[in-house]
């Protein structure tokens, strides 16, 4: 079968389309095949082991999967050749078959195509994870979504309505913040590209603070760092959350004398490690968000779709920070 490997450190370029031994299940697994695959900011890092995991090479990377079961090894229950399946097994999926845990299968729905599916799980589960059990997001409150037209960005900002926040969406382009609005947002601001002194960042912090309202916002969910962190935790309301989601505009030094003033909390979001901690949290919450998606309160947005042979470039293109919503490889049925 085919996998994109990596076989080095290195970017997307350094990426191998190569024929690979087909799996075979062992017991407890179920080998699916894999129809789409959700292309994460992990993906960018873990191929240059910058991650916090670093899988033996060679791998493929791709850490979400749709597909249909193809293979159940011995002593799986309540699964079969030919259901449609949700997996994410971190990496390994950029391939036409993977093996994977059968208890950490998730069934999709009749009416939930593969390409949803495969855009699904990593970034609405990261976002309900963040906003329902680490800041606790209340009715009535408001939420500041940085990033808000990438991934977890724009599933933060549909769960955050859904959970009957206000919702301000914050994003680098007029087209991004236009898609955050649609999404549902309630308000959106255009913030600038590239480094920001401490004038263009005091200035930032005024706008965020004027487009969440009077006193700032309660929980800002931060998926961009760099230099937009300081600004949007000046920005924030007493007591407020602000978490801590991913860097792809670098790590923050933050200044820990801000969160003693405002009385605020900076929260770590790791929802990988999450859901090997607490499975059974993990459980309730998909549970929770395939109701949602049944109540048509969130749809998985899909911005582009690539070939496996192009899936380097997909990989490229969320890097550069080109995507809407969600990047998902299709692979084709097998010959």
């Amino acid at each position: 079968m085919r996998a994109l490997l990596s076989k080095a450190p290195g970017g997307p370029e350094t990426l191998v389309l190569d024929e690979v031994l087909d799996p075979t299940p062992q017991p407890g697994q179920v080998v699916i095949e894999v129809k789409a695959v959700g292309i994460n900011f992990p993906d960018t890092l873990i191929i240059e082991d910058r991650y916090q995991f670093k899988p033996e090479r060679p791998f493929s990377p791709g850490g979400e999967v749709a597909g249909v079961v193809d293979a159940v090894g011995e002593g799986v229950k309540g699964l079969h050749r030919g259901d449609r399946v949700i997996a994410v097994p971190g990496w390994g999926g950029l391939v036409e078959r993977i093996a994977v845990p059968a208890e950490t299968v998730i069934k999709m729905p009749d009416a939930m195509s593969f390409e949803e599916g495969a855009a699904l799980v990593m970034t609405y589960g990261t976002s309900w994870y963040a906003l329902k059990d680490r800041a606790q997001l209340k009715p009535g409150e408001t939420l500041l979504v940085l990033g808000a037209a990438g991934g977890v960005g724009a599933a933060a900002v549909e769960l955050g309505k859904a959970m009957g926040a206000r919702v301000v969406a914050a994003a680098s382009t007029n087209e991004k913040v236009q898609f955050a609005l649609d999404l549902g947002a309630d308000n959106g601001l255009i913030y600038p590209t590239g480094p920001m002194d401490k004038a263009a960042q005091k200035e930032l912090s005024g706008e965020l603070k004027l487009a969440a309202g009077r006193d700032g916002p309660d929980v800002v969910y931060d998926a961009v760092g760099g230099d937009y962190c300081e600004p949007a935790l000046r920005a924030m309301d007493w007591n407020g959350r602000y978490l801590v989601v991913g860097f792809p505009a670098g790590i923050p030094s933050l200044p820990l004398n801000l969160t003693l003033l405002k009385s605020v909390s900076v929260i770590g979001v790791f929802w990988g490690a999450a859901v090997m901690r607490d499975p059974a949290a993990h459980a309730l919450n998909m549970a929770e968000l395939m109701g949602l998606y049944a109540d048509g309160k969130i749809r998985p947005r899909v911005s582009r779709t690539f070939p496996l042979e192009r899936a380097a470039e997909a990989i490229q293109a969320l890097g550069d920070r080109q995507a809407m919503g969600k990047i998902v490889v299709t692979i084709d049925d097998p010959a």
